[in-house]
C-alpha cells in the first residue's frame, strides 16, 4: 500500500467527489507503491494525497514536528522543519526559494484558499523568509533563470538516511497523468542518483541568508 502523513496507511486525503475518481486513486496507490524511487501526489496546497514507502524511507530520520511533516504537507516540511536541511542538500537556494516561488504562483491563482493563507501568515512569522518571499523572490529569479524554478527535469541535492544512497542527487520528475491534473492533483518523483564516490557534506540549518533582507 502506499503511505501518507507520516507512514501511516494511505486515507485518502482529501477525498474526491465521486466513485470513480476514489476508486482511480485507490488503484494509483497500488501503482505508486510499486515505484522503487520516492514517489507523492500533492493537492495545490501542498498537502500530501499519496506516498509511496520509498517517500516516507527517505524522510524516517526526520523528528516530529506539530505542523510539518513530509507526509502531511511538503511545502511546510521544506519551509518550516528545523530536520529538513538534514535531508534536503543546499536547503535554501536549492529547495526553499523554488518552493516559495511556486507558492507565490499558487496564491495568485487561489488567493482566496484557508490552507494557503495559512501557510502564508506562518512566511510572515519569520522576518527572514518573509523578507525573501516578498522582496528577494524577483531578484533571485532574475539571477539564477527560470528554469530553476521549474521542478521537472531539475537536479536537487539530498542526504538519504540509507548509507547505499547517502549524499547524492535527485531528478524531480513530474508524471502527472490527466486524470490526476483533472483532479487538481500533482505526482512528483524523485529519481536518486547512486552516491558519488566524493560525498557532499551536511550543511547546519539555515534561514535564507542567500537572499539578504532588504534595506529600509
Amino acid at each position: 500500500m502506499a503511505y501518507q502523513a507520516g507512514g501511516q496507511r494511505s486515507e485518502l486525503r482529501p477525498v474526491p467527489e465521486g466513485l470513480e475518481a476514489q476508486a482511480y486513486l485507490q488503484d494509483y496507490a497500488t501503482l505508486l507503491e510499486a515505484v522503487p524511487f520516492p514517489s507523492v501526489v500533492l493537492d495545490h496546497r501542498w498537502d500530501v494525497v499519496l506516498a509511496n514507502t520509498a517517500f516516507a524511507s527517505l524522510f524516517r530520520a526526520v523528528g516530529p514536528h506539530p505542523t510539518a511533516m513530509p507526509g502531511d504537507n511538503f511545502l511546510r516540511f521544506v519551509l518550516f522543519h528545523p530536520d529538513a536541511s538534514s535531508v534536503l542538500g543546499e536547503h535554501e537556494s536549492r529547495w526553499c526559494l523554488p518552493m516559495l516561488a511556486h507558492f507565490a504562483a499558487a496564491v495568485e491563482r487561489h488567493g482566496h484558499d484557508h490552507g494557503l493563507q495559512a501557510i502564508r501568515r506562518d512566511i510572515a512569522q519569520d522576518p527572514i523568509m518573509d523578507a525573501a518571499y516578498r522582496h528577494g523572490l524577483p531578484h533571485w529569479i532574475r539571477a539564477v533563470g527560470e528554469q530553476a524554478v521549474e521542478h521537472d527535469g531539475s537536479v536537487r541535492p539530498l542526504v538519504h538516511p540509507d548509507p547505499r544512497w547517502g549524499a547524492t542527487d535527485c531528478r524531480i520528475v513530474d508524471e502527472t497523468p490527466r486524470t490526476l491534473r483533472d483532479l487538481g492533483y500533482t505526482r512528483l518523483t524523485l529519481v536518486l542518483r547512486p552516491a558519488p564516490t566524493r560525498r557532499r557534506p551536511r550543511r547546519a540549518a539555515a534561514h535564507l541568508t542567500v537572499v539578504p533582507t532588504p534595506k529600509a
